[in-house]
């Protein structure tokens, strides 16, 4: 199976310990998980928009489909997910199944939570313009913005950690994470900002990767749509676009978690709430 993370924060939350690893519970169901990492944009990748990257997935299905003589799976976690959807309308052939974790879809299904962002889009896509990227800063005041107060309620939770404890190593390691994403390429910067948020083309069935228009609904793979209910990254209405009996995914299963985006791959319900249905839907024939 191919797993596709987002392109702003980085693979390792699905590695992120042996004991919170959503890859190592697949490989020890006997799934075989490829994982797509995208580093930091080179000179070449700041000039990458969305075709650029799926153009990118598309040799790594290529790849895979050679080397396992046969279609694999697509799993796609938040902007990886939206990305994944595009593979898969693109190289219907090459996909067996489509599992999608918190993908947004529906940029306009609930605005309240974004409401930053969406006033600040075209000053933002600007910038990614001028820079030839979106700076890891920048990006990282988006998130604070959904929630200003997250910082002082989980910080204020570390302090009655036991420095030397478990929870208190797996709190370090998750915030080293988030604060080790990577910078957005400026056209890829700009179509998620304008395109997607600004326009929902997406949401709309307007959004084209390589000149083809995207329309969930033509797709007829069997797909997993999962969507935590907590989520303040991804709203949840979002992701549920994908799973719309009218014009989502033709033949998506939709799985609702009461979990957070994060908390769907790392926390300690994860594995039965999350990873467990994910797996068994995976290895189902």
């Amino acid at each position: 199976m191919l797993v596709v993370p987002s392109l702003i924060n980085r693979w390792e939350v699905l590695d992120l310990t042996a004991e919170k690893s959503l890859l190592r519970a697949m490989a020890a169901e006997g799934l075989r998980p490829y994982l797509v990492d995208w580093g930091t944009p080179n000179a070449d990748e700041r000039r990458f928009d969305s075709t650029a990257y799926v153009a990118r997935l598309e040799r790594a299905l290529a790849f895979l489909t050679k080397r396992a003589r046969r279609a694999p799976a697509v799993m796609g976690y938040c902007m990886g997910g939206t990305l994944a959807v595009a593979l898969t309308a693109r190289r219907p052939r090459r996909v067996a199944r489509l599992a999608l974790l918190a993908a947004p879809w529906d940029f306009h299904a609930d605005k309240t939570g974004h409401a930053f962002l969406l006033s600040m889009g075209p000053s933002l896509a600007q910038m990614a313009d001028r820079l030839g990227e979106l700076p890891v800063d920048m990006l990282q005041t988006l998130f604070w913005s959904l929630d200003p107060w997250l910082a002082v309620k989980k910080f204020g939770r570390f302090l009655g950690m036991d420095p030397l404890g478990a929870s208190a190593r797996d709190f370090v390691l998750l915030e080293d994470w988030l604060n080790e994403g990577a910078p957005l390429a400026g056209p890829a910067a700009r179509e998620c900002l304008i395109g997607w948020y600004g326009d929902n083309l997406p949401g709309t069935d307007r959004w084209q990767v390589g000149g083809k228009r995207i329309v969930p609904a033509k797709i007829a793979k069997p797909a997993l749509v999962m969507i935590p209910s907590g989520d303040r990254i991804v709203p949840p209405l979002s992701a549920a676009a994908l799973a719309d009996p009218e014009r989502g995914l033709a033949n998506a299963t939709r799985l609702d978690l009461p979990l957070g985006h994060i908390g769907m791959v790392v926390s300690s319900r994860a594995r039965d709430t999350a990873w467990a249905p994910l797996i068994d839907w995976l290895k189902a024939r």
